[in-house]
């Protein structure tokens, strides 16, 4: 039997170099998603920036429930994504540990591009312990029916929000 070529042994060293890689991925992925619910979704009793009540279960289409904080790097940078998804979907943006009511406003207008989406202010974190984020930011795939399809932490680029919509059916 003869010995492999040069170039077979580099893709091979290639392909195993991101198996190793891929399955890195997945194992970060499932740690930071372990204990996050999955089914139906916890309650989500609020009221946004405006005043106007925000809950699940008046859904008549599918919702992305977004966890996100004023003082969190990765979420500013993943608004752009998340103000463009917001304009072909409904998006729900939880801004956790940001403040109160006003001073989340004053940051949205002042620092964000999240116009088209419904914020509500989560000063204490109260909905975020109770749909159990502990990172930010973090993206439910909310359907019709108030099942949750897919769940997403970390910075998520139009495209990735896109093809979980996709996936999810939303």
């Amino acid at each position: 039997m003869s010995e492999p070529t040069a170039p077979a042994k580099r893709w091979r060293r290639w392909l195993l170099e991101a198996l190793v890689v891929i399955a890195i991925l997945v194992a970060v992925r499932a740690w930071q998603t372990r204990d996050l619910p999955s089914g139906p979704a916890p309650a989500l009793d609020a009221r946004d920036l405006a005043g106007t009540p925000v809950s699940l279960e008046d859904l008549e289409r599918p919702v992305i429930v977004h966890f996100m904080a004023s003082w969190c790097g990765v979420c500013r940078a993943e608004e752009p994504n998340v103000a463009a998804v917001a304009r072909d979907h409904d998006v729900i943006a939880i801004a956790t540990t940001s403040g109160s009511p006003d001073e989340v406003r004053a940051w949205i207008e002042s620092e964000t591009e999240l116009d088209a989406t419904r914020i509500v202010a989560d000063p204490r974190g109260t909905l975020a312990q109770r749909w159990g984020v502990r990172a930010f930011p973090t993206s439910f795939y909310v359907d019709r029916e108030g099942d949750i399809r897919h769940v997403e932490v970390g910075y998520t680029t139009e495209l990735g929000m896109r093809a979980r919509v996709w996936l999810a059916g939303l």
